[in-house]
């Protein structure tokens, strides 16, 4: 990220993703109260995040883990931190103390590691490959129910990341059934370019990036 962040643009853009939040859930039928906005910071560097807490950004979300614990090191107490890069089970014990919600739980190395290292209050997401795409992370639906079983943390929901540059919503629709049927609150998905479409389709948390720092 070239540019060092404003806040009053970053609060103008948020507020422009939260309308078209509220829009998507109106037509859906759904309370935009229902839909969480998680700042995606991968990219963001970590002595620019008070930039983020300055235009109400609350809850964030990185993809490494050791960007993770000297982001969380350097802000104290300003973000609620989720994890959601691909987890790998060497760094589950890096970045359970740190977290909420880890949004990428999908092997079973994982569930081993979070079974020694999980805090009381954690809870993750099963990430489910809905389209079975064999480059892509995440269990096959018919895995799903084995992992929630096996898991040694409470499961609150689901998250997907779909094919790119297609109409996803029929992948979103597909994990809200696996979420229903099994009780699930939670989905996390959409992100900058289908937040929408994830929206209509049930999406609890949406993981927003460069929409929200262009």
């Amino acid at each position: 990220m070239a540019d060092p962040l404003n806040a009053a643009r970053i609060r103008a853009n948020l507020g422009e993703v939260r309308e078209r939040i509220a829009a998507a859930a109106a037509s859906a039928g759904r309370s935009a109260d229902e839909v969480r906005v998680l700042a995606a910071v991968k990219y963001v560097p970590a002595d620019q995040l008070g930039v983020l807490a300055d235009a109400g950004i609350r809850l964030v979300g990185e993809n490494r883990a050791q960007d993770l614990v000297q982001k969380v090191a350097l802000h104290p107490g300003r973000f609620e931190w989720h994890f959601i890069g691909q987890l790998q089970s060497r760094k589950v014990k890096l970045i359970a103390p740190h977290v909420t919600l880890i949004h990428s739980v999908a092997s079973d190395s994982a569930l081993r590691e979070l079974g020694r290292h999980a805090p009381p209050g954690l809870e993750v997401l099963i990430e489910v490959n809905v389209a079975r795409e064999p480059a892509k992370a995440g269990v096959e639906p018919e895995r799903l129910d084995e992992l929630i079983e096996r898991c040694p943390v409470p499961v609150a929901g689901l998250m997907t990341m779909p094919p790119l540059g297609e109409d996803n919503r029929r992948w979103f629709a597909a994990l809200r059934e696996l979420a229903a049927v099994r009780g699930l609150r939670e989905l996390s998905m959409g992100t900058s370019q289908d937040y929408e479409a994830a929206v209509a389709e049930g999406a609890t948390i949406v993981r927003i990036g460069t929409t929200i720092y262009r």
